[in-house]
């Protein structure tokens, strides 16, 4: 674990520590910590495909309002095409028609945007922030301006369903088990794999009180947990990881090199694409409707939560594991925040001058 690692560890434990004491403990209840959790999962679904379009120096503003227009898509076939009515096992074939939908537009959204950056030579903040007015416009355009709602029971679930307590300590606790068990009898074992084996465990025992003590472990936070672990697998133990490190850290060295630049940005920008499309989904379940406003500034929240977790804005340097710290950061300070009744003005205020913060330790770390 690195430093920048470290730093948001210690970030996220003392905002959690002054949150719980400037709220009188109702911060740290499980019921609210559980909410928080669900709430932090959209953010950190966006945040885990963000970082990889940052390490390879790239960026995307767009995500926001394809979230939108994701959901505005799960809202049309929700209650316009009569996809609510369905029963049965037909209403969970309508769902997964739902959400893959909502995926697919988001995959096409991301598409274009690699498209044009990787064939085309735009660069990605100017093609992303055409991008977000275009998927913006279309969500206001099929929606026409309006919510579309209800959603049906079953697509809900997407977003505001549970699991039981036993499979909450059965997915908690055992993947907490495998994953220490990994650490400490690997072949190439040091001192450090100990301490994340241990800290595994730690916060593991902290979830499955928080996850009990409520109403188990939320959908969301499943699904966002599978994004997770696929996302640092994939960065810290393939060769496909080792290739986005060297497009980010020398394009120029990985292109000599052979690295199949074009192909890995197109494929990250589609992924990108896919997952905000995929949190549309399951923002819309949790919401009950598909609203074409959703998903206002997420994109400054999820590149926060990414420069916030140590990855460098230029690129080659960075990990999911902060980035997922990151989101927790970000969404504790704004789960902390409404709980003291702070406006929602002074809180766009105090996580622009979060973010600034963190670029300028990013920047004095760069030219280091």
């Amino acid at each position: 674990m690195n430093w920048k690692t470290l730093r948001s560890v210690f970030a996220l434990i003392g905002v959690m520590i002054a949150l719980t004491v400037l709220t009188e403990g109702t911060f740290i209840s499980p019921r609210n910590l559980t909410n928080l959790t669900r709430q932090v999962a959209i953010n950190g679904i966006l945040a885990v495909g963000m970082t990889y379009v940052i390490l390879i120096g790239g960026i995307d503003l767009s995500v926001g309002s394809v979230v939108a227009l994701s959901g505005i898509v799960v809202g049309i076939l929700q209650v316009n095409c009569g996809f609510s009515q369905w029963v049965g096992s037909a209403a969970w074939a309508a769902t997964l028609l739902s959400i893959g939908a909502a995926t697919l537009v988001g995959l096409l959204c991301g598409a274009f945007n690699g498209w044009m950056i990787t064939r085309q030579r735009i660069a990605p903040f100017i093609i992303t922030l055409g991008m977000m007015v275009i998927a913006r416009g279309v969500a206001l355009i099929l929606a026409k301006g309006a919510a579309i709602a209800p959603l049906s029971d079953h697509f809900n679930e997407l977003g505001q369903g549970y699991l039981s307590l036993f499979w909450t300590v059965a997915i908690v606790g055992g993947g907490t088990l495998v994953n220490a068990a990994f650490l400490i009898f690997k072949k190439d074992r040091t001192k450090a794999d100990f301490t994340l084996a241990g800290a595994s465990v730690v916060v593991s025992g902290f979830l499955l009180w928080v996850f009990m003590g409520y109403r188990g472990l939320p959908i969301p936070v499943l699904v966002f947990g599978i994004i997770a672990l696929c996302g640092t697998i994939i960065l810290q133990k393939t060769r496909l990881g080792r290739f986005v490190l060297a497009i980010g850290g020398n394009a120029d060295a990985a292109w000599i090199s052979g690295v199949p630049i074009r192909s890995i940005s197109f494929g990250i920008y589609i992924t990108l694409g896919a997952l905000a499309g995929l949190s549309g989904a399951i923002l819309s379940a949790r919401l009950n409707g598909a609203m074409p406003t959703a998903g206002e500034l997420f994109e400054l929240d999820a590149i926060a939560a990414v420069v916030i977790g140590g990855t460098s804005l230029l690129g080659g340097v960075g990990t999911v594991r902060g980035s997922i710290l990151g989101a927790f950061f970000i969404g504790a300070l704004n789960n902390g925040m409404s709980l003291m009744d702070v406006s929602e003005f002074f809180q766009k205020v105090i996580k622009g001058i979060i973010i600034i913060v963190a670029v300028w330790f990013d920047m004095r770390q760069s030219n280091r």
